[in-house]
């Protein structure tokens, strides 16, 4: 059958190209560090390696679950206090880039999906983060938190009233890929998340929410919007390294704990009936819409636009 053995070549190009980026991210950070950062390495505390780990697993566990991984680990790094400050930007690209790029690839390898949708979405959130970035880095940062955080709590109801089948909603969708004018629409929405990505927005809960309501089944939306941000991050890595703007011990942390996090959520949502999974995927909404308004509140009592 020629679209089955389409299907399957689409699907390994993708999971080579992953492969392609781990491995590339992770040569350049082994270089780095053995030509430049060893002192550091050899220098790092029991107490730096033991935050380094619990961030990368705890944060990376709630950000297979849609959780996003920047906050919590901000957070953490603040509780624990043993990272400087100013590198907390390069060491969460840098090491979360890893257990991305592992979430992406077990979840395309174990969720049933169209690649030509995959394809798509990838490109597409490529397209809108590298060709969009000087644009987007001029729009109101509050104005955005404010309207996206809005939207989502509408979102989180109406999912939770098509699980729940209850009112006009409908039921929750199963489509594995999309099609014709849904799939534009997709593609577009993609584009705009990927575009944010360049001034902080994490692209998971709007993307999940877009591809919900377009009728995408809810454990599909896992790998569409883990491999959209596995395409983006490596290229940020890259910069950050060159720079040397990272701390080495949380680095390494986040890349390895991190993975070990990603295994565990993924065994808990492959694990998960669909009914719970899409009222864990509410919670994750509403999570997000109160992040972004709560930022935006702070900043606007800073006098911050």
């Amino acid at each position: 059958n020629m679209k089955i053995w389409r299907d399957e070549f689409m699907l390994l190009a993708i999971q080579i190209l992953l492969g392609v980026l781990f491995a590339g991210t992770g040569i350049g950070l082994v270089v780095d560090i053995s030509k430049n950062r060893m002192d550091e390495l050899k220098g790092s505390t029991g107490k730096q390696w033991a935050s380094a780990f619990a961030v990368g697993i705890i944060a990376n566990f709630l950000d297979t679950l849609g959780c996003g991984s920047y906050a919590p680990s901000t957070f953490m790094y603040k509780l624990f206090n043993q990272i400087d400050d100013i590198n907390i930007p390069g060491t969460l690209n840098i090491g979360d880039t890893f257990p991305v790029i592992f979430e992406a690839f077990i979840f395309t390898t174990s969720v049933e999906c169209d690649p030509i949708f995959l394809w798509v979405m990838y490109i597409c959130a490529a397209v809108g983060s590298f060709g969009f970035a000087s644009i987007v880095t001029k729009w109101p940062r509050n104005k955005i938190r404010i309207a996206l955080g809005t939207i989502m709590i509408p979102l989180a109801a109406i999912m939770l009233c098509k699980n729940l089948g209850v009112g006009p909603f409908g039921i929750v969708g199963t489509a594995t890929g999309l099609s014709g004018w849904k799939l534009i629409v997709a593609a577009a929405f993609n584009i705009l998340w990927g575009a944010l990505m360049d001034i902080g927005f994490g692209l998971y809960a709007p993307c999940m929410a877009t591809c919900l309501l377009l009728g995408v089944d809810a454990a599909t939306c896992f790998p569409v919007f883990m491999g959209s941000c596995a395409c983006l991050m490596p290229a940020c890595s890259i910069e950050f390294i060159k720079s040397h703007r990272y701390d080495v011990a949380h680095t390494i942390g986040n890349a390895v704990g991190g993975c070990i996090g990603v295994f565990i959520a993924w065994k808990l949502v492959t694990g998960l009936p669909m009914f719970w999974l899409i009222n864990l995927i509410c919670i994750v909404l509403l999570w997000t819409s109160y992040t972004l308004l709560s930022a935006a509140k702070k900043d606007k009592a800073k006098g911050i636009a």
